[in-house]
Parts: structure tokens; C-alpha cells; sequence
């Protein structure tokens, strides 16, 4: 496992992990669309992990499909996600996780 990777995912800050690949379609959409989050929901992190470059990390979280999220705080996962959300969707989400508003 990458101890980068486990650094960040252990803060005590949310950390949003996107699993993706550069192949796949529907992860073409999660860069606009996570943007639009970040700007709203202050004190989030937005960590891209590419599939096919780090097998071990998305083997490690059972990431099965693509694009995948999984909310992490303090290391541990909060919420996984599969497939591509509307930004408004995942804000929801991730607010009912961490309790921001």
C-alpha cells in the first residue's frame, strides 16, 4: 500500500477518493462535477486514484467498478459510491457524512 495514499486518507479532514481510469467514459464526467463540490463543501480533500496505475490501492478498497468515491475520515470510509452522481447528489451525500452545511 502507498504510505503517500495512507497518509492523506488518515486526516482528520474528509477525504474524497476518486477511482477512475483514463479509458473509462462516465469517469470523463467526475472532473466537473467534483470541482462544483469542492467549491461548496469547504475543508474537503479530492483525491484522484487512477485503477490501472495503483492495482493494490483499488484492490485493497474491493473497488470493483469504475468511477468508484469513497469518503474517508480519519482513515476510515465513511460512504462508497458507485458510478457518476450529479454534483447536487454527492454535495447531499457528503454533507449528511461529515455534517457540513
Amino acid at each position: 500500500m502507498n504510505h503517500r495514499f495512507l497518509h492523506i486518507i488518515n486526516s482528520t479532514k474528509p477525504v474524497l477518493v476518486d477511482f477512475y481510469t483514463d479509458w473509462c467514459g462516465p469517469c470523463k464526467k467526475m472532473p466537473s462535477i467534483l470541482k462544483q463540490v469542492k467549491e461548496e463543501i469547504k475543508g474537503l480533500r479530492i483525491v484522484k486514484v487512477n485503477v490501472d496505475k495503483n492495482p493494490a490501492i483499488a484492490s485493497y478498497f474491493k473497488v470493483q467498478r469504475i468511477p468508484t468515491l469513497i469518503m474517508f475520515k480519519d482513515g476510515k470510509p465513511l460512504w462508497t459510491g458507485e458510478g457518476v452522481f450529479s454534483a447536487d447528489e454527492l454535495k447531499e451525500i457528503l454533507r449528511e457524512q461529515i455534517g457540513a452545511h
